[in-house]
């Protein structure tokens, strides 16, 4: 079945991951304050965190120890802070306030909906594992499973294509410029969470994603079919 957007066609619904459809940033802030104490250094507060999650471990590590760090620190530093985010990877991780319903609204109308994310599958499939979404979305594109991650558009084709869908049929939701960037690359219509790990200098215009939502329940607003 298809939903009809004003003049969309939408035969698949794809999300980014972290911060768009979960908010995982509870828990990568904690493996960042508990990097920063093990390397006394002091941990830094969540809301100074938060807008850098999309970043992942990298983006994480400079945010917390700076960009002079030798190849064999930063290394050694994210060995330990993705290994603590693996052991506690869903603690206080959750599915966004707001999204289930249009989750369950794709289902019923037997609209595939799926994940492209630039996190990696040791840590995408525990999480969504213990979320309860694993086995509910229709595909999972991770990182490590194409070339050239997001904002190349490969990893959103390749989603539409297990989905066998054509990517003009598609919505996007993401966080982050490279998200968008990267649906718009592949043919998708696209639409930029504001709600995300966004810093606060950040000017949406210039993504020219298709739509922007402020909060998750307005997903379901827009996919209301007009039956």
């Amino acid at each position: 079945m298809s939903i009809a957007m004003h003049d969309w066609q939408v035969d698949a619904v794809l999300f980014d991951l972290d911060g768009t459809l979960v908010d995982t940033a509870p828990d990568l802030a904690a493996a960042l304050n508990v990097a920063l104490v093990q390397n006394n250094q002091p941990a830094l507060p969540y809301e100074t965190i938060r807008p850098i999650v999309s970043n992942g471990a990298n983006g994480l590590i400079e945010l917390g120890f700076g960009s002079a760090l030798s190849s064999d620190q930063h290394e050694k530093i994210k060995a330990s802070l993705l290994g603590h985010y693996q052991q506690n990877i869903a603690n206080e991780s959750t599915l966004f306030d707001g999204f289930e319903d249009s989750l369950l609204f794709l289902e019923k109308h037997q609209i595939p909906w799926g994940i492209v994310t630039n996190k990696p599958a040791y840590l995408t499939l525990p999480l969504l594992e213990k979320l309860a979404l694993i086995n509910r979305a229709s595909c999972i594109v991770c990182a490590d499973q194409v070339n050239h991650p997001k904002p190349h558009p490969e990893s959103i084709l390749l989603a539409c294509k297990q989905l066998d869908v054509l990517p003009m049929n598609a919505l996007y939701l993401g966080d982050a410029e490279r998200d968008i960037r990267a649906g718009r690359l592949a043919g998708l219509k696209t639409i930029a969470c504001t709600f995300g790990y966004i810093p606060d200098n950040i000017d949406f215009n210039d993504w020219q994603a298709d739509r922007y939502i402020d909060k998750p329940a307005d997903l379901l607003t827009s996919l209301q079919p007009l039956l």
